[in-house]
């Protein structure tokens, strides 16, 4: 028998104090996404932004669609625009948020859904490098996250399929 123990480590902030002005202005531009989200259905609206190493940041939020499926969440909209406007540079952080102003006795912080996880996990991989998520609550709450591995830690990657298509050949 094997077994794998996992420890994870999630840090609460009550307010921006703690953070860098480059943190900062990546919780404003994800705040500002919120605001352009399309969500007549659910009206959940969420918005995430992306840092990239190079100091560049792209913004992204919900598109929901009649035909729910077709819809997709803020941070496949962010990540996938940064990728496709800068696919050889690597993704730093990500912030995601939800506007909290439908709902105003809502104070809980929210976490990207499992494919969001999934498609943060593969850019890990892909650059072989953490990218740091901060989840931003009301006012300035902030939840920080280390890695998607926190989250996902037992993700599906392209190591496997690698080892499955080479021990098929």
């Amino acid at each position: 028998m094997k077994e794998l123990k996992i420890e994870s480590s999630i840090r609460f902030f009550e307010d921006y104090s703690s953070f860098n002005a480059e943190e900062v202005a990546l919780f404003k531009s994800c705040k500002n996404a919120v605001n352009q989200a399309y969500a007549p259905y659910s009206r959940f609206r969420v918005g995430a932004a992306v840092l990239l190493e190079d100091g560049s940041m792209y913004e992204g939020n919900n598109q929901e669609n009649a035909a729910y499926p077709s819809g997709l969440c803020a941070e496949r909209v962010a990540l996938f625009y940064a990728s496709a406007i800068k696919p050889n540079v690597a993704v730093k952080a990500i912030a995601v948020t939800i506007d909290y102003s439908n709902n105003p006795d809502f104070d809980d912080i929210i976490s990207p859904c499992g494919g969001c996880r999934q498609v943060i996990a593969e850019y890990e991989h892909k650059f072989n490098q953490a990218i740091s998520i901060y989840l931003l609550g009301k006012e300035e709450k902030v939840c920080l996250i280390d890695s998607m591995k926190v989250l996902l830690p037992f993700y599906f990657s392209g190591d496997i399929l690698k080892a499955f298509t080479e021990k098929e050949s």
